[in-house]
């Protein structure tokens, strides 16, 4: 693919404050587009206000200027996409693709096995709410059959959806849009060429892959990226209670989540400025490790 046509993104979620798991991935997105001329996008992922913290949103932003990122065009918000998203399901609904569910997560938990995320939908809606009863939520109908996931850094990833996840959800019960659909639909109405992004979503990858398939687009390639751990071997997390970066230390912080990625720099670059150009110039996914790293101590 030309450099011309690279075009990647970060979205973060506001639900809480970036923390050195975000900024690894935002390092290592950014990065990977810059070092291949290419364009760089900032999403806000802002589709479950229950969960959002106040000011979250504007924190992140502030917190991304001021360790140096650069990003192209004008952030985007989900929250102000809904109509996106409301266009995406009536096309599946319409081609008989995506069906609606009555079932409670209590009915789903009775009748179900586990699978790689959850119980594994076991399809009860498919041919119609039984008792008349009323959709509460809408679900894509998976096909049988493995996909494969490749991976520019895991390798190939293989995974059955039917088996392994079952028909998931594009419209939540509560009336909030899912993941999966709303990922999808705004990485291909902005252009997304290249998906850099923690290996936390891989496991994803398969069903927005059915949704750009069910959908009549073009999948982006994928790259998944080494999540962080704390001492207990946890993915750093806002449920995890990881610390927010600060930008009082901006530079020492972007050295470590270089470093991290497998790209420590020299010890005479120290000013942010220095240590952009310095990665950009030496950025290589080659030197990327693939499984989960440990936040030094500090």
């Amino acid at each position: 693919m030309s450099n011309a046509l690279y075009r990647g993104r970060f979205a973060p979620s506001p639900t809480g404050l970036l923390h050195a798991g975000s900024l690894s991935t935002a390092v290592g997105s950014y990065l990977e587009a810059r070092s291949r001329g290419g364009q760089w996008l900032l999403r806000m992922e802002d589709l479950d206000p229950p969960r959002e913290v106040p000011g979250a949103a504007d924190d992140i932003l502030r917190t991304l200027e001021a360790f140096g990122f650069e990003w192209d065009g004008e952030v985007a918000y989900q929250s102000r996409r809904h109509g996106l998203y409301r266009a995406a399901l009536e096309r599946l609904a319409a081609s008989g693709q995506a069906y609606a569910c009555c079932c409670t997560r209590k009915e789903i938990a009775a009748l179900a096995r586990r699978g790689l995320d959850g119980y594994v939908y076991p399809g009860t809606c498919r041919r119609g709410c039984p008792g008349g009863r009323e959709g509460r939520a809408w679900r894509l109908a998976v096909a049988e059959g493995e996909r494969v996931v490749d991976d520019r850094l895991q390798g190939a990833y293989r995974q059955d959806l039917a088996r392994d996840i079952g028909d998931f959800v594009l419209l939540r019960a509560d009336g909030f849009w899912a993941y999966q659909l709303a990922v999808v639909v705004d990485d291909a109405d902005q252009g997304v060429t290249d998906i850099v992004r923690g290996s936390d979503l891989l496991v994803s990858t398969p069903r927005q892959l059915a949704v750009y398939e069910a959908l009549g687009l073009s999948a982006p390639g994928y790259c998944h990226l080494p999540v962080l751990t704390n001492a207990a071997g946890e993915k750093l997390s806002k449920q995890t209670l990881a610390p927010a970066i600060s930008a009082d230390a901006a530079a020492s912080q972007l050295g470590t989540a270089l470093a991290l990625l497998g790209h420590a720099p020299p010890a005479d670059c120290a000013g942010l400025d220095e240590l952009w150009r310095w990665a950009v110039a030496n950025w290589s996914l080659s030197r990327v490790p693939a499984g989960p790293l440990q936040l030094p101590h500090s």
